[in-house]
């Protein structure tokens, strides 16, 4: 399975311009799954009340490019429901199937918690034979959450992480692919946001065995999944077998 992310530099609170950056960037591109940054349509926003999709936007939007390009599209947006926001991510097939996550650790640093409501669930998808787990930025530091219960093969997260503490995304990133025996592919966005927060290519994917596998190019940046090698190492190295069992209260 080829994955394909990209490095957004998203227009802080216009989504129609997001949608033509996104559709202009991806448009000679061939993946089976292209990721998309935390809030892709409008960045990491506070304002929840004017930002948020309450005619689901952004859905329709990823909708669309899975139809055309024959491929799932992934991606957060803020999203208004039954009076709350949520920091939502969807997975959406090419045969318009809609899986989603609402991220579940807000990031109170930054006031998030006062805005959003949090997830209660894990989601775990399934697509081109893979299990795939769905993560949101700040989740990333939290790896209780995350465990691997022989439930997912390959983590996704998508994120607004800024520059000065980019070191803690990269070493959490490659933890989490070592520790639970995954595929793990992390999406930041790039550029300077509303907020004067900068934000520099740091996107990657590391193999079970914290091996980096990403190429990038320009704003792209692609990997390819191999199934079969994830199920030969996880048979030889069978560290999760020796795993801790735990109940995380939702």
């Amino acid at each position: 399975m080829k994955i394909t992310g990209l490095n957004l530099d998203m227009v802080w609170k216009n989504k129609e311009k997001n949608f033509e950056i996104i559709e202009f960037e991806l448009q000679d591109q061939e993946a089976d799954l292209f990721l998309l940054p935390e809030m892709f349509s409008t960045g990491f926003c506070m304002d929840a009340a004017e930002v948020s999709d309450r005619h689901q936007e952004s859905l329709e939007f990823l909708k669309k490019m899975a139809r055309e390009k024959n491929a799932a599209f992934c991606g957060s947006a803020p999203v208004e429901e039954q009076g709350n926001f949520y920091n939502r991510m969807y997975f959406v097939q090419p045969d318009g199937r809609v899986d989603f996550y609402d991220k579940r650790h807000l990031f109170s640093f930054s006031g998030e918690d006062e805005v959003y409501t949090r997830g209660r669930e894990r989601s775990i998808v399934a697509y081109k034979g893979f299990r795939i787990l769905l993560q949101v930025c700040y989740d990333l530091r939290f790896p209780v959450f995350s465990r691997n219960n022989d439930d997912y093969d390959v983590i996704l997260y998508v994120a607004n992480w800024p520059e000065k503490r980019v070191g803690a995304w990269e070493h959490l990133l490659k933890a989490r692919a070592i520790e639970n025996l995954s595929y793990v592919f992390g999406l930041n966005r790039t550029g300077t946001d509303g907020n004067d927060l900068l934000y520099r290519e740091s996107s990657h994917c590391f193999s079970p065995d914290g091996t980096e596998i990403a190429r990038k190019t320009g704003d792209l940046v692609s990997a390819e999944l191999n199934l079969s090698e994830l199920k030969d190492f996880r048979n030889h190295f069978s560290f999760l077998n020796d795993r801790d069992a735990f109940s995380i209260q939702m």
